[in-house]
């Protein structure tokens, strides 16, 4: 055990996990009843959102639209929120 490499860097980035690190791993239902409660209740316990709660909606848009913003990369519908606040907060006679 000695020898395995840690699963984190000093910044606690996790490290790309090898088949022989999944070899360690042990199912959930292994572990003893007391362990399974305390990992079972952190995830009932979660903090305050850090960051202004966003809102879900449904637009249409051209499928040429959407396949250029989604081909963009991740993070493409926080790139579009960004466009769409800059957009907005320029004076009227500028956006027509």
């Amino acid at each position: 055990m000695a020898n395995r490499r840690p699963l984190t860097d000093d910044e606690g980035e996790v490290r790309e996990l090898t088949a022989k690190d999944l070899k360690h791993f042990l199912p959930f239902s292994s572990l003893p009843p007391e362990e399974q409660e305390k990992l079972r209740s952190l995830k009932r316990h979660r903090g305050p959102q850090k960051t202004p709660v966003k809102e879900l909606i449904s637009i249409r848009l051209s499928q040429d639209v959407v396949s250029r913003l989604r081909a963009s990369g991740p993070g493409w519908q926080a790139r579009v929120d960004e466009h769409l606040r800059k957009w907005l907060d320029q004076p009227k006679r500028k956006r027509a």
